[in-house]
């Protein structure tokens, strides 16, 4: 969504590399650059002209002046800058003190409350929780139906006594369902409300009933990240009308621009608090204005790349991997099995376009990771299950006809089963020489990039003399005619062609005393 933002962005701070100093030109061409980029993205005026006015400032101060890299500095004050826009730290979920908590979803229709309820209790669940959600959107038609579904994909309780459509009190359904959460032990209940396409007094009213029946400890309001200028009138509206203590931004991984979504926090005075970003119900997590800053200055997102690696691999897979790597038979113990089980661990993590997205400096590559077939490790897990047990464990027994027939039992060409098992055995041996500390293999003589410590050089050898005959007739007419060319050298003259003279009575020849 801030692809835009972030290549003008990257585009404006490329002009500011090496340069020894910045003046006053240099500050204010920047921040115009910086400024159009902001408004491109859709970013709301007032938080555009508070943002350039505190760049401005402190790039004109004693940070950037006396900085070695002032580049670097302009840099990390818009780093910072952009942080402060989007809500400063990260605001974590208040708990009440006697269980239930209870949490109110509030917004228009359309901005993916019903879905969000779902991912929510997941994320929740994920955390030793055990969430309720409450179905109280009874006018849209099969929204009781849908919470139904979603929960029951997450895994968690769902509330829902009444049909829906257009039937029931919203405001009964919320209040009885308190105690209902309170006789089964959830300790979280996720209420669902109504939304409509626009502002209206009856939404107001039924939220605001629904919000005094229950007294949530937190209201979270939904917003559709792609709907523009629109979500920070519709945030107003609803802190005025209903208030609300933190938002939640949904289809952020959508192709519009997302500047509106950044004002958000900034004009409302209330914080981000989380962010979804896809379809499934795991594409969800806490939001990190750090983080989300660092992404649109393409500095990548390392942090939550560990966190989603470290939900997804266990410490005991992993300890096993590597023990199979660093063993004394280089690496042969990693089997075609175990390199397909860990191409699904990732595959677990989310899409491989999504994961390179969070290292940094890959803006640069943009296009390239986009056009990832994510369908290739679809094909690979195809061409490894094809395989016999014996052949995944022992890949070098697989010949020609071996190959024909997995190519066959996977629907690939059998040179992609050839061309599998070799980039397979290049990269375990890859792998077992990184485990087991030898670096990269290709870079001899650099510590830690290939060869290691014990690895020897090579020791050039001394150029050979003429060898002489073991014959001592032979060897002695080969002396004399050594001896003879010796004689004819001196006669012709010196070195060049040039008479044999003293060093006394030396004259250049004719030819080159005209050039002195």
């Amino acid at each position: 969504m801030f692809d835009t933002l972030s290549d003008r962005l990257s585009a404006t701070f490329k002009n500011l590399r090496g340069k020894g100093r910045l003046s006053e030109a240099d500050i204010d061409a920047t921040a115009r650059e910086i400024r159009i980029a902001l408004l491109e993205a859709d970013v709301a005026l007032p938080v555009v002209r508070a943002f350039i006015a505190n760049v401005k400032e402190r790039a004109r101060g004693v940070e950037v002046s006396q900085a070695l890299n002032p580049a670097q500095q302009v840099v990390k004050i818009v780093n910072e800058e952009l942080v402060a826009i989007l809500g400063g730290e990260t605001r974590r979920l208040r708990f009440a003190k006697t269980a239930p908590t209870v949490i109110m979803l509030a917004g228009l229709q359309g901005a993916g409350k019903t879905t969000l309820a779902g991912k929510l209790g997941l994320w929740l669940k994920g955390q030793g929780h055990s969430p309720l959600l409450v179905a109280c959107d009874l006018q849209r038609p099969n929204a009781v139906n849908q919470l139904s579904v979603v929960a029951e994909r997450a895994g968690v309780a769902v509330y829902a006594p009444e049909p829906g459509n257009g039937v029931g009190d919203p405001v009964q359904v919320a209040k009885v369902s308190i105690e209902f959460a309170k006789a089964k032990v959830h300790d979280i209940v996720i209420v669902d409300t109504a939304g409509r396409l626009g502002i209206d007094q009856e939404l107001m009213r039924q939220a605001a009933d629904i919000r005094d029946a229950v007294s949530p400890d937190e209201i979270l309001f939904v917003v559709d990240a792609m709907i523009g200028q629109d979500a920070v009138n519709t945030a107003e509206a609803f802190r005025d009308g209903v208030g609300f203590d933190g938002v939640v931004l949904s289809k952020l991984d959508g192709d519009a621009r997302g500047g509106a979504a950044l004002s958000i926090a900034h004009v409302t005075g209330k914080q981000i608090m989380f962010a979804s970003n896809g379809e499934k119900l795991e594409d969800f997590d806490a939001f990190h204005p750090d983080r989300m800053a660092s992404r649109i200055l393409d500095m990548g997102d390392l942090l939550t790349l560990i966190e989603q690696a470290e939900k997804t691999f266990s410490q005991e897979e992993a300890a096993k991997m590597a023990s199979k790597l660093q063993s004394s038979k280089g690496g042969k113990d990693f089997t075609l099995d175990d390199f397909l089980a860990q191409m699904e661990q990732v595959r677990k993590m989310g899409s491989i376009s999504k994961l390179l997205g969070m290292l940094p400096g890959m803006g640069q590559i943009k296009d390239q990771i986009n056009n990832i077939d994510e369908r290739d490790i679809d094909r690979t897990a195809a061409i490894i299950k094809s395989m016999t047990p014996k052949e995944r464990s022992e890949p070098t027994i697989i010949n020609g006809s071996r190959r024909a027939r997995i190519a066959k039992g996977s629907g690939v060409e059998v040179s992609a089963v050839k061309s599998l098992v070799e980039r397979f055995f290049e990269a375990r041996k890859m792998m077992s020489k990184m485990a087991q500390g030898g670096g990269m293999p290709g870079m001899p003589g650099m510590p830690g990039m290939g060869g290691g410590p014990g690895r020897q050089k090579k020791q050039v050898k001394q150029a050979k003399g003429k060898r002489k005959s073991g014959n001592p007739m032979k060897r002695k007419a080969e002396e004399a005619a050594a001896a003879e060319r010796r004689e004819q050298a001196a006669a012709q003259g010196g070195a060049f062609g040039l008479p044999a003279q003293d060093d006394k009575n030396f004259e250049l020849p004719d030819e080159f005393k005209k050039f002195m």
